[in-house]
């Protein structure tokens, strides 16, 4: 009969942000290594195709014009979501000014984008859970597949998931709720449809 190999002791069952970074600061893992924490796994990310990088250049311009100087947008920059995650979304408005985060990662936001395509299934259910269980108030899933923005608001932090879910097409706007007036096109969040 075969036995499980044991494991690691030096290997925790389930890692803390504190531990997270420090595989960064011992160079466990470098700048290439491309990886997040969430809920206290380990999960590796592939690199970006050339569609998700041309949605997230228009998203992160489109959220830029509406948010202005009113808080800070961060791109592909690291967001402390609770004890066990560090997350890199592909977009976050944070309160504050730039100068808030020289020495600091945020804890909170006011709005986390993911632009989506192969990672949907990871970013409704696994990332929603993360977003919500912090207190994220709201969170957009630009749906490359479907062509549209899945719109998550008012987070059950106990329930760890969104009591609101809607669902925007192009031709429609959303409001960014934390920041009054702060508005987006749809259109300006998708990529030219084929034929456009």
């Amino acid at each position: 009969m075969t036995r499980p190999a044991p494991a690691d002791p030096a290997v925790p069952a389930r890692w803390t942000t504190e531990q997270f970074l420090r595989l960064v600061d011992q160079g466990v893992l470098g700048p290439d290594d491309r990886g997040e924490l969430l809920g206290g796994g380990i999960v590796t990310t592939a690199p970006s195709n050339v569609g998700h990088d041309g949605a997230l250049g228009l998203v992160s311009q489109a959220v830029f014009r509406a948010v202005g100087e009113r808080a800070v947008v961060r791109v592909q920059l690291s967001l402390v979501a609770g004890p066990h995650s560090l997350l890199e979304p592909d977009v976050t408005v944070v309160p504050g000014t730039a100068r808030d985060y020289e020495r600091t990662r945020p804890k909170t936001a006011l709005l986390v984008v993911e632009v989506s395509d192969s990672s949907l299934k990871q970013d409704r259910l696994t990332k929603a859970a993360i977003y919500a269980a912090s207190g994220i108030p709201e969170y957009w899933i630009v749906n490359l597949r479907d062509d549209l923005v899945e719109i998550r608001r008012d987070p059950s932090v106990e329930e760890r998931r969104y009591r609101s879910v809607a669902v925007a097409r192009r031709g429609e706007v959303i409001e960014i709720a934390r920041l009054s007036s702060a508005s987006v096109a749809i259109d300006d969040l998708l990529p030219s449809a084929p034929g456009r």
